[in-house]
């Protein structure tokens, strides 16, 4: 069953960013990438993270908001995507992993330049 729910959160992913990429048409998800999709055991409940190239606090506000509003027509393009018995309630989360490695790179700089300092 586990194997089933991995190519259905695969299928997912690929078909969000298809479908962010040509049907939506908010510029608030200009930029948004999906960056992985955590399925519900009874399949019902999706939690779909994304990432923005951007680090301003607003610019994330603004990407949540209109993946909330487009969240819909994401969910009714997915029915016609997707064959499975229901598509489940879509919930977007905000990756922080992307952000989490970009903080790690600049520390690991920053001892580099300490470290030729020296």
């Amino acid at each position: 069953m586990k194997h089933r729910i991995g190519r259905v959160e695969q299928e997912i992913q690929r078909e969000v960013n298809d479908i962010l990429l040509k049907r939506v048409r908010d510029p608030r998800v200009e930029g948004v990438t999906i960056t992985g999709v955590e399925l519900t055991g009874d399949l019902q409940h999706a939690k779909i993270y994304y990432s923005i190239l951007s680090n301003a606090a607003s610019d994330a506000e603004k990407a949540q908001a209109g993946l909330d509003k487009a969240s819909g027509l994401i969910r009714r393009e997915l029915g016609a995507r997707i064959k499975i018995y229901k598509i489940p309630d879509l919930t977007f989360v905000q990756d922080e992993s992307v952000r989490y490695g970009e903080h790690i790179d600049q520390l690991i700089n920053q001892l580099h330049q300490q470290e030729r300092e020296k």
